[in-house]
């Protein structure tokens, strides 16, 4: 990643927010790297070295900063748009491929040779693979020893720590004291911490963002589509019930009212599943992203421009791409209301049931694919031909043929989708969009999307919105968040 050493200084002399997550500095002069926000005094420039990642940093020998916590950075997106190869493998990693896997193992799902994965990450990260997932697992205990009262070892193994040794000796190592110094220094710079429940199993994880955040926006988007039992879109709250590994549970997003983050409350049977339960929610609400680029990339074309004045889309994830496949087939050909009827009639038939004191209206999990392959589906009122889509979708899910959250890059999964039956291309490219996280995703076949570019003259042809879109990559996805946006203020 090149990175030019006098902008970024720049950045870091005026404590620039806005590089925020682009960069990390490395300071010779201390072995520290800090963030470009960091408060301490400025470095010299002849001592700092400018990275695009922590893992970068990690790898150089520097350590993180205890002032302005690299762990809480919201995010670095300086990669994306670089590479679909690191993007997807970066992807993979925080799903926890190189947990137990080999760099060999990742690079073979990627279709390309463990040497070249070294060389695109050196090239584009400037750290190799291991070592981005070294200071994942690193940053992310860090940050549930501060935000959090959950004994050091659940913190260990929460954190993707195989042993509580390694994870003390990594701890030591990198900020030269104990875990419980950390928590002390945390609890002495912060009047409290949040709290963990009597058996460590409910804890509240800050999920830091780039401003600006539109909440009202991407909160109104999650209503729309809220799978009745499973989840709960109020304005000030989105709830769901959860399945990630073995473990179950509920997680409750609020806005902050203070600080550019988000709070989750997250109750899980077993927080070892909270390093990915993390990343989840992060993809949901589209965190990553950096809004004030992508603006400025999709305003060079004049009939967006208008639709961008004070707007800041993201593309809402999903928790499951599964759950969406499924919901996509419910939805098709009927209103979204009908859908929700539809939703909610197979989550009670066949959903596990889970007991939510707080949450009563909560009350099952989303059925798994393997309840759904030859689940008698009669009497939901839908078509024969939407039944087999769901049969065939969810036994080859359960087989593993289809990975519905795998970053297989947009063309090959929009092929594989549309091999199934009852997915055409527009679903095809929808569950792209949400599940996949493929940022350039276009069902350019919506209707809604050809009414909103003819800005009230009536839709414009399909290949007139190809074209348009054209000039909106990487980031077509983006412009369709706009173009529904826009439609939808207008009725």
């Amino acid at each position: 990643m090149s990175l030019d050493p006098h902008t970024c200084y720049r950045a870091v002399k005026a404590r620039d927010a806005r590089f925020d997550g682009r960069f990390f500095t490395a300071v010779r002069s201390t072995g520290v790297y800090c963030r470009p926000v960091c408060p301490a005094p400025l470095p010299r420039f002849e001592n700092c070295t400018f990275v695009a990642c922590a893992a970068a940093a990690q790898e150089a020998g520097y350590r993180p900063c205890l002032r302005c916590r690299p762990e809480v950075s919201p995010g670095t997106p300086a990669w994306l748009g670089s590479s679909a190869t690191v993007s997807r493998a970066l992807r993979l990693i925080a799903d926890g491929a190189l947990v137990a896997g080999k760099t060999e193992d990742l690079a073979a799902r990627l279709g390309i040779g463990d040497r070249q994965l070294r060389r695109l990450f050196v090239k584009h990260l400037g750290a190799s693979p291991i070592a981005v997932e070294q200071t994942r697992r690193l940053l992310f205990a860090k940050k549930l020893i501060d935000e959090t009262a959950l004994p050091m070892t659940q913190v260990a193994f929460s954190s993707g720590f195989s042993s509580v040794r390694r994870f003390n000796d990594t701890i030591r190592t990198t900020y030269a004291r104990t875990p419980s110094a950390l928590r002390k220094r945390a609890r002495a710079r912060r009047a409290a911490v949040a709290p963990a429940g009597e058996d460590g199993s409910e804890i509240t994880l800050r999920l830091p963002y780039r401003e600006p955040f539109d909440w009202a926006a991407i909160i109104a988007f999650l209503q729309l589509q809220a799978t009745p039992h499973v989840e709960s879109v109020l304005p000030d709250a989105y709830c769901r019930t959860i399945r990630i590994g073995d473990a179950t549970g509920i997680v409750e997003v609020r806005p902050s009212t203070n600080e550019p983050q988000l709070l989750a409350r997250i109750c899980l049977s077993d927080t070892r599943e909270l390093i990915r339960v993390s990343t989840q929610l992060r993809r949901i609400f589209d965190l990553d992203a950096d809004p004030n680029e992508i603006r400025d990339h999709l305003a060079s074309d004049g009939r967006l421009r208008p639709l961008l004045a004070g707007a800041s889309a993201r593309v809402p994830g999903v928790w499951d791409g599964f759950e969406l496949a499924v919901r996509a087939i419910l939805a098709q050909q009927v209103s979204l209301s009908a859908a929700a009827t539809l939703a909610s009639r197979l989550v009670r038939r066949h959903g596990e049931t889970i007991h939510v004191d707080s949450r009563p209206e909560l009350s099952h999990l989303f059925p798994t694919p393997c309840s759904l392959r030859s689940a008698d589906l009669s009497g939901l009122g839908m078509p024969k031909q939407r039944t087999e889509a769901i049969h065939s979708l969810s036994a080859a899910v359960d087989d593993g043929e289809l990975q519905l959250d795998a970053p297989l890059g947009l063309e090959e999964t929009v092929a594989r989708l549309c091999q199934f039956p009852g997915i055409g291309e527009w679903t095809a490219q929808y569950i792209a969009m949400r599940a996949t996280r493929e940022p350039d995703a276009f069902p350019d076949a919506d209707l809604v999307l050809r009414k909103a570019l003819g800005n009230g003259s009536g839709p414009v042809k399909r290949r007139e919105l190809r074209e348009a879109a054209e000039a909106w990559r990487p980031w077509r996805a983006y412009a369709a968040m706009h173009l529904w946006a826009a439609e939808a203020s207008a009725d």
